[in-house]
């Protein structure tokens, strides 16, 4: 999801007007493209700019558009002015400021998001916000305050459908159970940033912030945790997500996106800025990169197979 709070500190709001700066549409290039053929920017489908500290992005299959978060200010500041953008797959945004909270729970700086059936659910600085995805409306919003959180980053959901978060600040692993939040393990090796579930195992997969390049799996059947794979290079993994049996990793040490699947890490993309929480367009085979100090989104293109 992104570096540690006190990393960034952004304070600019960008005019409204400024809503996008599109690179051509390359979906021709998609036949020609191999996991080995490395990109760079000259590869861009689309780079969207006129966002404000955009943390993270995650597609909606069913409503084909990308919901985008906004820190608006520091990572983990209580200033009531982060947002949620909706983006357009060809790379115009829809609406800057599409959720906003409310004034009892306001958004301060979103981070990492998922969806669940008509919510959209958002980690940010005291918990947990539920939305729904097609009006905006905020219908739940789950407390961690009494849990001391550090920095509350990513969510995913196991296959039954409980939701995980990921906390980068004190190395702990949260869940929510009946609307209440509750530590799972607080006992990992590293700080855990993104996290995603593996489609063919169930397992949900935790991303190494800091030095650790060994991305860990969570078993939430069995509850205990073990090794899933070892990236070669990069480090500081912020999003991350599966492509089939890849795994698709952000990397904001060498600000590039990993591939890694069969024991091999590969460099896909090299990227101007370090990569933050990634969102997977599952209908066209793309992947949405945000950047927060460049307030812009990426979309790029991955290969057919």
């Amino acid at each position: 999801m992104k570096s540690l709070p006190f990393l960034f500190s952004l304070t600019i709001a960008l005019p409204v007007l400024l809503l996008s700066a599109c690179a051509p549409d390359n979906t021709d290039t998609e036949t020609a493209l191999s996991w080995e053929s490395q990109q760079d920017s000259t590869m861009r489908v689309h780079a969207v700019s006129g966002f404000d500290g955009p943390e993270a992005v995650r597609y909606d299959p069913d409503s084909d558009l990308y919901f985008v978060s906004n820190f608006t200010g520091g990572g983990n500041d209580r200033d009531a002015n982060g947002f949620i953008s909706t983006l357009l797959p060809d790379g115009s945004i829809q609406a800057l400021q599409f959720i906003t909270g409310t004034d009892e729970h306001p958004l301060h700086a979103p981070r990492g998001m998922y969806i669940t059936g008509d919510t959209l659910w958002a980690a940010d600085v005291d918990g947990v916000h539920g939305f729904n995805r097609l009006t905006g409306e905020q219908t739940a919003f789950i407390d961690f305050t009494s849990l001391n959180p550090g920095f509350l980053n990513d969510i995913a959901a196991s296959a039954n459908g409980t939701l995980y978060v990921t906390d980068t600040g004190t190395n702990t692993l949260y869940r929510i159970s009946a609307g209440t939040a509750e530590v799972v393990t607080g006992e990992l090796p590293y700080p855990p940033n993104g996290i995603t579930r593996d489609p063919a195992t169930g397992l949900l997969i935790l991303a190494p912030w800091g030095g650790a390049l060994t991305f860990h799996a969570w078993d939430p059947d069995e509850e205990n945790l073990s090794e899933f794979a070892v990236a070669q290079n990069g480090g500081n993994i912020d999003g991350i997500e599966f492509y089939e049996e890849r795994l698709l990793a952000a990397s904001q040490r060498d600000s590039s996106l990993h591939v890694i699947s069969g024991g091999q890490d590969l460099v896909y993309i090299t990227m101007p800025g370090r990569p933050a929480d990634i969102g997977l367009d599952t209908q066209r085979n793309r992947v949405a990169v945000p950047y927060i100090a460049l307030n812009r989104v990426d979309i790029w293109q991955l290969p057919s197979e």
